[in-house]
């Protein structure tokens, strides 16, 4: 469903408004046009958030020159103060100042559309868009075209250089967008070494004035300000461009201006691209709480383009058996565990006994080094014909493992074999940077993927942006510090899950890799390579699989770890998509509960830190009628025991959880049967 209307709009007459243009066009470079600072606003459907844009004299920190800014305002408060937008081109001045008004355009949109997977089942895409159309008064004259859009869950913006003569080609060397919040906000940062990341780091609390010049902010950033409004920023529709971080105004407490990614090949520019140069959305997810972001993450989406896949009937979301976090380890078998096929074939059986619809075969499969082998052939261990075909009898899918530059190099040819082959889907990995060129190269991937139906799981990747809505194929990311990281060390930890779902999931479906069975107390842990372990209980690690967002997810232990223990039939029931998501509670690092709705199913999945905690979790959700609920909870002093109970349930009903330090609390809950 599509309603878009379009007119000019101004304070003045058109006409007149034409010939001042016109005028100050014509006008000396010195002169500088005085504008209202609210010339153009924006209201969303609902009227919660509203977008100020104009044009004013800013004097801090850079004075001097008419600008263009914005302000966004949520429920009648500030949460964006005036911040100005600019861009530096290559051979001439900034693109941001000394600009008159062309017009504004105003528009409206609302459609509704579907995935095969997601966090609901139909999603509406409705918003306010004004186009701001500016040229500069200066003898250049140069035009640059600034796209804002209001939306219920929050609002976006990006920039559009026109074709233009002396302009057909951009090298832009910075994006001076800026990003000035009211005072006293706490922030949720993710702080990086350097723009050649993989993202998995923490989320760390902090005020944000405390951030120090220089530092290199990922995103999404979360911030809560003073009045009690929860906001997050993040970037949509990443399409040769940059990736984009955030860095403090240096004088300017709470300030933050962007940074791109820089080009590998081009010193000292970020992107080149031909007219019209279109930037990514810069987007602010808004809420009273820090649960209604989490419900509102389908905004990225909307601000992607349709589906390019007209037959999406084979994207299969699902769980899938995983050898790699054992080091492909195997207890009670008559086999040497290994990457072999005999200890594939022992996933796989495990896979189809569990009803799981995939095994993801991990690096070591293919011949030569994991850069450089050809991803063409498999190792003698391992006979993938085999494999392929003895998982289809069974049910079972194969997704295998790629290098990211081994793919690049070989990737017709390699998808176009997978294809033949029956391969579901690849895991590529390590690419480690956001910059122009690999932004590319995932678009690449997606498309060609999609063309030899493909499923596509970017590992060492850049956060999502809501690229699966264009390319569905993209079932899920990695872009996470997730569970593999208790190999290593303590980083992992329940706290850090907890921040996770209000933060990094904000973007959307993360690769956390959970399902670990071996679970212990926080003075128990040892971080090892072999048969590892996670920390905290194993009822934790059954609600990550509904509070955590992925179409695809991992159960990461080894067969004999799941076979006939509590929890192994959570696993085998809980789906990996939903058809409605609600957040009933929670605190950024500290608990949350997440409903989800599958059919006439729902999940609740409760998260804990290291603190214990009684959690009254109401049933409102639920429709008329009676209800029987599977619930699966800790068991006190016990990290790897689950108490079973059967509940009868209304919609009226709260039930009480009880948490264990790490713990959580999962429940199935479907329509009793007469």
């Amino acid at each position: 469903m599509h309603d878009n209307k379009t007119r000019t709009l101004g304070r003045i007459d058109p006409l007149k408004s034409t010939l001042a243009a016109l005028i100050l066009f014509m006008l000396p470079a010195v002169s500088n046009p005085v504008v209202r600072a609210d010339d153009f606003r924006l209201r969303s459907p609902n009227g919660q958030v509203t977008v100020t844009v104009g044009l004013k004299e800013l004097r801090t920190p850079y004075p001097g020159g008419v600008r263009p800014y914005y302000r966004i305002g949520f429920n009648g408060a500030t949460v964006v103060r005036d911040s100005w937008l600019g861009l530096d081109l290559k051979g001439g001045p900034p693109l941001g100042r000394e600009f008159v008004p062309l017009g504004w355009d105003a528009s409206s949109g609302d459609e509704r559309y579907r995935l095969p997977y997601g966090t609901r089942g139909e999603l509406r895409n409705a918003y306010r868009q004004g186009v701001l159309r500016l040229r500069e008064s200066t003898t250049l004259g140069r035009r640059l075209d600034l796209v804002f859009r209001a939306y219920d869950e929050g609002a976006a913006f990006r920039y559009r250089v026109p074709p233009q003569p002396g302009l057909s080609d951009v090298d832009l060397v910075e994006e001076n967008s800026t990003f000035f919040f009211p005072e006293g906000c706490r922030a949720w940062v993710l702080q990086l070494r350097d723009y050649a990341t993989n993202y998995e780091s923490e989320f760390n609390p902090q005020p944000l004035w405390r951030l120090q010049p220089g530092a290199i902010v990922g995103l999404p950033l979360l911030l809560q300000t003073l009045a009690g409004s929860w906001l997050a920023v993040a970037e949509a529709s990443i399409t040769d461009y940059a990736g984009m971080y955030l860095t403090p105004v240096a004088g300017i407490p709470e300030a933050l201006e962007s940074r791109l990614s820089p080009h590998p090949r081009r010193p000292g520019v970020k992107v080149r691209a031909s007219a019209p140069l279109q930037s990514p959305w810069r987007v602010f997810l808004v809420g009273k709480t820090p649960g209604k972001l989490i419900e509102n993450n389908t905004l990225l989406l909307h601000l992607n383009q349709p589906s390019r896949i007209a037959d999406s009937s084979w994207i299969r979301p699902g769980k899938a058996a995983w050898h790699w976090w054992n080091g492909t380890s195997a207890k009670g078998v008559a086999f040497e565990p290994g990457m072999n096929t005999a200890t594939m074939k022992h996933y796989l059986d495990f896979a189809a006994d569990q009803g799981l619809e995939y095994l993801q075969i991990d690096a070591g499969w293919h011949q030569g080094s994991e850069q450089e082998g050809d991803i063409t052939r498999s190792r003698p261990e391992i006979d993938l014909p085999y494999l392929i075909g003895y998982g289809r009898e069974r049910g079972v899918d194969i997704l295998l493992w790629l290098h990211w530059k081994r793919a690049k190099a070989q990737m017709e040819e390699a998808f176009k074999l997978y294809e033949d082959w029956g391969v579901a889907g690849v895991k590529i990995d390590f690419m480690d940077r956001d910059d122009q060129e690999m932004v590319g190269f995932y678009h690449q991937v997606a498309e060609r993927a999609a063309g030899h139906r493909l499923l596509v799981n970017f590992h060492g990747a850049y956060k999502p942006d809501g690229l699966r809505r264009t390319w569905p194929n993209i079932i899920t990311r990695e872009a996470v510090l997730g569970l593999e990281w208790n190999r290593l060390g303590t980083r992992c930890n329940p706290a850090h899950d907890l921040t996770l779902p209000f933060t990094r999931m904000l973007a959307g479906p993360m690769d956390y890799t959970p399902g670990a069975f071996r679970t212990v107390l926080r003075k128990d842990f040892q971080p090892r390579a072999r048969e590892p372990l996670a920390q905290g209980t194993r009822s934790h690690q059954l609600a990550m699989y509904v509070v955590y967002e992925s179409p695809l997810q991992m159960l990461v232990d080894y067969p004999a770890a799941y076979r006939g223990q509590p929890g192994i039939e959570f696993l085998k029931n809980v789906p990996t998509t939903w058809d409605e998501t609600k957040v009933l509670n929670g605190r950024v690092g500290e608990f949350i509960t997440v409903a989800r709705r599958s059919g006439k199913e729902w999940y609740v999945g409760s998260m804990t830190n290291w603190d214990r905690r009684e959690l009254s979790i109401p049933l409102r959700f639920l429709g008329p009628g009676r209800f029987r609920a599977e619930v699966y909870a800790d068991v006190p002093g016990d990290p790897t025991g689950v108490r079973r109970q059967q509940l009868r349930v209304r919609s009226g009903d709260l039930v009480s959880a009880r948490l264990a330090p790490g713990g959580g609390h999962a429940m199935r809950i479907y329509p009793e049967t007469s």
